[in-house]
């Protein structure tokens, strides 16, 4: 007697979205409260040096901005008296940051996937010095590194000025990546960054005119050490960070900032790929012992996984050809289809066989 064997496959899609914090400008007054209410609140995460120079009152504002269109954040750092909030003299600090009264969300976690993103706008008479002036950092909390950001967008005088893209997973820093500063000067410009935060992680940024939406620097790593060990989690800091010690290489500076972005991605647990999956139904191919993802656009995703009903990832090597998944080989049970675009996951399929 032959055995009928019947393939009941029941595929369930969910477009995924991410709990997102976003801190826009709004308009002049109460510019640290609403900096605070988004990135901290009930705290403080404005490091400005106004107990330095009170006559001057607040070094970030709100003003409007005509070719956004919309109210953004000034960044003022005078050449003196300003400093290090009154804390060190040889260096100023007008930043914004996260912290650990910050909302969990804010914090980047070990084996978690973080897309940050802003927009930022340098003078076209930007001046730097041939010391540190940091626009941005990714930094440690509870690691002996934590003084030294393992990330960090620092502006640097030289033939020609240049941006670095400098990196320290422990003490030593190095710069991997570079690009002229006068192609940014005048300019605003959108960053994108996204870290897997791992000792086997991995690293992209991304730079382009807001203008045009031209791309003029770009950096990416998918093999690298992105997770300071000992560390509690990691956070986000931006704003003008600069050395005093060449004061004949720099002036007073406003430096504009808007649209930061920090967008979490939590760690895919089998508990959350199932909360993901509805009821919406695709149509199997149970004769050919198939599933079939075809309506799922090839540019809308860079790649995906596979994981099985206890939360493993199984490898989809042989079994996955373009638009299709074989389950002949796989035994009964539950999966999971990730779909991932640029590190984020993006959808996640069910299949029941």
């Amino acid at each position: 007697m032959k055995t009928l064997h019947i393939l009941l496959i029941l595929c369930f899609t969910v477009q995924l979205s991410f709990a997102q914090v976003i801190l826009n400008a709004n308009e002049p007054g109460n510019t640290y409260e609403d900096i605070n209410a988004v990135l901290a609140p009930g705290h403080d995460v404005v490091e400005v040096p106004d107990c330095s120079h009170s006559s001057f009152g607040r070094h970030i504002d709100e003003v409007f901005d005509k070719e956004l269109n919309t109210y953004v954040f000034r960044f003022i750092a005078h050449k003196t008296p300003d400093n290090d909030r009154c804390k060190k003299f040889d260096r100023q600090r007008i930043e914004i940051k996260t912290y650990g009264k910050s909302p969990e969300n804010t914090k980047g976690l070990e084996g978690e996937t973080v897309e940050y993103k802003w927009k930022f706008k340098l003078p076209r008479n930007f001046k730097v010095s041939k010391n540190f002036t940091h626009l941005h950092q990714i930094k440690s909390v509870g690691s002996v590194y934590s003084s030294r950001p393992i990330i960090s967008l620092t502006a640097r005088k030289g033939t020609p000025d240049r941006l670095e893209l400098r990196y320290a997973p422990e003490h030593d820093q190095s710069t991997i990546g570079t690009i002229e500063l006068d192609l940014l000067k005048g300019h605003w410009v959108e960053v994108t960054e996204v870290i897997h935060y791992s000792n086997q992680g991995s690293y992209s940024i991304e730079i382009k005119k807001v203008s045009n939406g031209s791309n003029v620097f770009e950096y990416s790593n998918d093999s690298i050490d992105m997770w300071q060990d000992g560390s509690d989690f990691m956070r986000p800091k931006w704003g003008i960070y600069r050395s005093l010690k060449r004061p004949e290489d720099i002036k007073d500076e406003m430096v504009l900032f808007n649209s930061f972005s920090i967008d979490e991605i939590p760690i895919l647990t089998l508990e959350y790929l199932e909360s993901k999956a509805d009821k919406k139904q695709l149509v199997p191919d149970s004769k050919k012992r198939t599933v079939n993802f075809k309506s799922s656009r090839a540019d809308d995703y860079d790649s995906i996984e596979l994981y099985d009903g206890t939360g493993k990832k199984v490898s989809t090597k042989k079994i996955l050809k373009k638009y299709k998944l074989d389950l002949s080989a796989l035994s009964a049970g539950n999966y999971y289809l990730v779909f991932t675009k640029n590190k984020r996951t993006v959808k996640i399929l069910k299949c029941s066989t």
